[in-house]
């Protein structure tokens, strides 16, 4: 009797013998280290041997492991070209974009499709900013722009809060109010706030681990965010956010488009890279 293969258990065996860590390999599939390890034990239940010997500093192959990457991988290879074949020839676009890009995103996707209904893109949101397509057809990447990436924007953050806050006349007058962290740390506020030549100290914190959460928290009224200006573009124009200051401060970082070569690419995906690249 032929048995059911795992594919779950396969592809996350797959990522992880790629990274040789578990913590690289959970942050790739979007799930915890500890869903990682069932994994693994599941795919090593099924086969009946170990794939990986723990070490101290992270993973090693087990013989029996490393012989069976290749074929595995191979394996996943030639499922992934049949399901780009196919999907090519739906005429869906596959695209990936991290969160905190969606406020800026999705009105430009749903204006799209409006202006060329025949056009469909498949979106699909990550927390990772790494430069790969790994099965889609085009990804939004954060950072540092990969080689033969489109440039869509530059990230510039000014503080931004509710609509029905009284807003600061200076920047000195933030100091009683909450702040709200994109990050995990303080560094986007430091460095809006350095560019404006002022200390003042930062009492009352909150932080995100997404620019995107803040902002909806911001727009709550918990308190005053920086955000990237692009972003929440839609929330000031319909009223929900006010930047109280005209300082935009770049942060070095910008948003851009990875795309599969034209041989490769589903009908419309040029549409689509000049439709998100323009001013």
């Amino acid at each position: 009797m032929s048995r059911t293969l795992p594919l779950n258990a396969i592809h996350a065996f797959l990522v992880t013998a790629r990274h040789l860590n578990l913590t690289r390999a959970a942050g790739e599939l979007c799930i915890t280290q500890g869903a990682v390890s069932r994994k693994i034990a599941a795919f090593e239940h099924y086969l009946g041997f170990a794939l990986f010997e723990r070490h101290a500093r992270g993973l090693r192959l087990t013989p029996q492991g490393a012989a069976l990457l290749p074929e595995l991988r191979l394996g996943f290879e030639q499922m992934i070209s049949a399901t780009d074949k196919a999907w090519r020839h739906n005429g869906a676009i596959r695209l990936k974009a991290p969160t905190c890009a969606m406020r800026w995103l999705v009105p430009r996707l749903v204006a799209l499709e409006q202006r060329q209904p025949e056009l469909h893109v498949a979106l699909t949101t990550t927390l990772e900013h790494n430069a790969q397509l790994e099965g889609f057809d085009a990804a939004i990447i954060y950072g540092t722009p990969p080689t033969g990436a489109v440039h869509l924007f530059d990230e510039a953050i000014t503080p931004v809060m509710a609509a029905g806050m009284t807003p600061p006349a200076a920047p000195a007058a933030l100091a009683g109010m909450t702040f709200l962290h994109p990050t995990a740390d303080n560094r986007d506020w430091l460095l809006w706030l350095g560019a404006q030549n002022s200390t003042l100290t930062m009492a009352r914190n909150q932080h995100f681990s997404t620019m995107d959460l803040a902002i909806s928290a911001a727009i709550q009224g918990f308190g005053v965010t920086v955000a990237d200006i692009n972003l929440v573009e839609s929330d000031l124009a319909n009223g929900r956010l006010i930047a109280p200051f005209a300082s935009r401060v770049k942060t070095g970082a910008s948003y851009s488009l990875l795309q599969r070569s034209p041989q490769d690419a589903p009908p419309f995906l040029l549409e689509l890279a000049a439709w998100l690249s323009r001013d």
